[in-house]
Parts: structure tokens; C-alpha cells; sequence
């Protein structure tokens, strides 16, 4: 009875692994970039296991490739900066400026970005400054942190995208 549960477990996964090697070739052959990634992203964990095994890197290009999947809508980087990771990848760092007379930051407070964007401090830090237009690096920091840095100031306060 054990030897043969443990067949069939072994061909269940004989079976599965063909269909992920199938899926993940029909993937690598998509051309556009976008369509690519939305392939990948749309197969099963299982066929994410599969593909880093020595096997499914050594296996030629396939024929013919699975049909194109919709692309994300398209937008600039650094309108996307600051959102979720879990909702997609993106830069390290944002650099643009504060429109205007800068006086500094209290806790929660919010900051518009020359870009539109809205953040929030989201430690307890403060300071005063008083700079006109400065320029501001946003930088991402460990686990999913982000930093305002500005111009011609010491500190970089902890920030969170609102808009």
C-alpha cells in the first residue's frame, strides 16, 4: 500500500512538473517584455519551484508561445514610486523638490512633492529649517521604509506615501 501511494505521489508530481516546464518555456518565448512578465506572473507557485531546479534551466526555447496576456496599464516610475511592493516593483529612489518655502517637519505631517506626490511623516521626528525649493531624494529603506532626504538638512525623517 506505501509503494503505491508513494507511485502515485510521484507521478502526480512527474505530471505536474511537465505541465510547469510546458507553461515556463511557453513564457520565455514571449518577445514584448510587458506580456512576458504577466505570463510568468499569472503561473502557479509550483511551476516557480520547478524553475529553479537544473533541469528546467537546461531545456531549450520553445515553438510556439502561449497567447500574450493584457499588459499592467502603463505609467511612469516615478508616479508608481511609493506604492505597495506587493502591487509591483519599482526604483530605489524618487528625486524631485518642495515647491515653495520649506520651514521643516513635525510628526504626521504631510509633505507635497513638485511631482504631486503626497507623503507623510511617519516617525516621531521634527525639525526646523527655512529652505526655498529644495531638492529631495525619497529612498527606500529596509523593509519597506522610506526616507525623505533633503537638501542642505542632516536628518532624514521616516516618510509614507498618501497620494
Amino acid at each position: 500500500m506505501k509503494n503505491e501511494c508513494l507511485a502515485l505521489m510521484l507521478a502526480l508530481a512527474a505530471h505536474q512538473s511537465c505541465v510547469a516546464d510546458t507553461e515556463l518555456r511557453a513564457c520565455r518565448a514571449i518577445a514584448d517584455k510587458t506580456a512576458r512578465l504577466a505570463c510568468y506572473d499569472a503561473l502557479p507557485l509550483a511551476a516557480a519551484a520547478t524553475a529553479a531546479t537544473p533541469a528546467a534551466k537546461a531545456m531549450p526555447a520553445p515553438q510556439t508561445a502561449r497567447a500574450a496576456m493584457p499588459a499592467a496599464p502603463a505609467s511612469t516610475p516615478a508616479e508608481q514610486f511609493g506604492l505597495s511592493n506587493a502591487q509591483l516593483r519599482q526604483a530605489d529612489t524618487l528625486e524631485t523638490e518642495i515647491m515653495g518655502r520649506f520651514e521643516g517637519w513635525r510628526p504626521k505631517q504631510m509633505i507635497t512633492l513638485a511631482n504631486g506626490q503626497v507623503w507623510r511623516i511617519s516617525d516621531d521626528s521634527s525639525a526646523v529649517y527655512n529652505l526655498q525649493n529644495p531638492r529631495v531624494t525619497v529612498r527606500r529603506g529596509m523593509l519597506g521604509a522610506f526616507y525623505l532626504e533633503i537638501e542642505g538638512v542632516n536628518q532624514s525623517p521616516r516618510v509614507r506615501r498618501e497620494r
